[in-house]
């Protein structure tokens, strides 16, 4: 039986830099990440835009994909977005006192978004807000923290609705993550 030792955070983070593609650490060894669609991208795109207009002048900061967040299980996952309450210095490949992070699904991460990425996530205790966004239509699934508390509980929101994070002084109407995106071949492509 051929055993693979596990690879150490460090070990990992070198090698990432190294890489044209992007890739994530489950805590054991680099898991490839597929590209995604020119919808996933406009989503995405969308989602840096609403936070980042939203926090200037105050002490959060939103950022993009490249830059991780420790999980639990030493894991490093890079979300599609995140949002941090504390200044760093801009050398650093991990994102301290994330508050919320933001995961747009694809075809083929519903499945590590919605279970193994929830569990991850709650085991941070900073993160107050996890959002998956959905790709396929307007919609966003939202497990969040209760009353500051370690439970987390969920909520639904549809593109009518408003993403409230109190925590970080922003609400933003679900419709703007959506704007200019064409959901007319959604069933088909995803």
């Amino acid at each position: 039986m051929n055993v693979t030792k596990p690879w150490t955070e460090e070990q990992f983070l070198n090698w990432a830099e190294s890489q044209n593609g992007r890739n994530e650490f489950d805590g054991f060894q680099p898991v490839a990440m597929t590209g995604g669609t020119a919808r996933h991208n406009r989503i995405t795109l969308n989602i840096h835009v609403a936070p980042r207009s939203r926090l200037r002048g105050t002490q959060c900061s939103a950022f993009g994909q490249d830059l991780g967040v420790r999980t639990v299980n030493g894991a490093i996952r890079y979300p599609d977005a995140l949002v941090t309450r504390t200044k760093f210095p801009e050398t650093e490949r991990l994102a301290p006192d994330v508050q919320v992070v933001f995961e747009v699904l694809s075809p083929d991460s519903g499945r590590r978004d919605r279970i193994e990425k929830v569990r991850e996530y709650a085991g941070v205790a900073s993160i107050r807000y996890y959002i998956i966004v959905e790709s396929a239509g307007a919609g966003l699934f939202v497990p969040h923290r209760r009353n500051g508390g370690d439970a987390w509980t969920a909520l639904t929101l549809t593109g009518d609705d408003t993403l409230s994070l109190p925590e970080i002084g922003v609400d933003v109407p679900v419709a703007e993550f959506y704007e200019d995106v064409d959901f007319a071949d959604a069933a088909v492509g995803g």
